[in-house]
């Protein structure tokens, strides 16, 4: 942490490990606050300036590795090197399960060097080195060790910035499950219903969470074997509506028509019912607020 000097009198600012600006006076005390004629300062407002592009630099860097992951998106090996002396970056992708590019798991992520290579934690507790052009951050429904994983996660003490050992997954049924056969039909019922004392609640719900809305559907856009497809839960689109309930989740493709259940890929159901999970989470349960 770098003091800088501030303003008259001798006081210095810095910005903590948190990256809140902090101010010492000129006898080196720490002050519990920023004076406040020192609110207007140029030295002052230059930190917090910093800090809010540091902390929106860290929510883009998050962002773009779990659109990576989400959307099975193939990463050049050259731009994790590129990027892995950003600690903001470093950050986001350390420790993340990442695959070669024939699609096996080659191990957590640990460091990039642009001559050696990626640097490894294999299952074996090994490190080793990846020279592959391209790598890919599987989304945790591909993964076919994922309790192993996560396994294998807690005993390195790994702690991930992006959402993928400890995602919830959902899988699609199919002729292994107990009889289940492949889904039928084009809509899942599983999360409808969750009611909400009003629209504007619901409504709410969704931007918090991230998910855009567009007519009267929550909408997530995923990525499934190269195709964009969409992920669709009806939330309703009339303000004057005191109260509403989640509707059925259904997919949609790339020329817009409703996919059947039985044509949706695992990432899409997946990113799909945890949507319409987290949406009917939100309801009002016996007459208290929606959460």
């Amino acid at each position: 942490m770098a003091w800088v000097e501030a303003g008259a009198g001798g006081y210095q600012v810095a910005l903590d490990p948190e990256g809140k600006v902090v101010c010492r006076n000129a006898a080196g005390r720490p002050l519990k606050a920023v004076p406040s004629k020192l609110n207007d300062d140029p030295v002052v407002t230059g930190l917090r300036q910093l800090t809010e592009w540091l902390a929106a630099h860290r929510r883009r860097c998050l962002e773009d590795a779990e659109r990576w992951m989400v959307r099975s998106l193939p990463v050049p090996a050259a731009v994790v090197t590129a990027v892995w002396a950003d600690e903001a970056w470093q950050e986001v992708l350390r420790d993340l399960v990442v695959t070669g590019a024939d699609g096996s798991v080659a191990g957590f992520l640990r460091g990039a060097d642009a001559e050696r290579g990626l640097g490894l934690v294999d299952l074996d507790g090994d490190t080793v080195r990846l020279t592959d052009g391209e790598i890919r951050i599987p989304h945790p429904v591909l993964l076919d060790d994922l309790d192993e994983l996560r396994e294998f996660a807690v005993e390195l003490g790994v702690t991930q910035q992006v959402q993928q050992l400890y995602r919830e997954v959902w899988y699609r049924p199919d002729d292994a499950e107990a009889g289940a056969g492949t889904p039928t039909g084009t809509e899942v019922t599983t999360y409808a219903g969750g009611r909400y004392k009003e629209l504007r609640e619901l409504l709410g719900r969704c931007a918090r969470l991230g998910y855009r809305v567009r007519g009267g559907h929550a909408v997530l856009p995923v990525v499934e074997g190269g195709a964009a497809l969409e992920a669709r839960v009806w939330v309703g689109d009339y303000y004057e509506y005191d109260a509403c309930e989640t509707g059925a989740l259904s997919w949609t493709g790339p020329d817009g028509k409703v996919l059947p259940l039985a044509h949706v890929g695992p990432v899409a159901w997946s990113e799909g019912m945890r949507m319409a999970a987290a949406l009917h989470a939100g309801r009002t349960i016996d007459g208290e607020e929606a959460a």
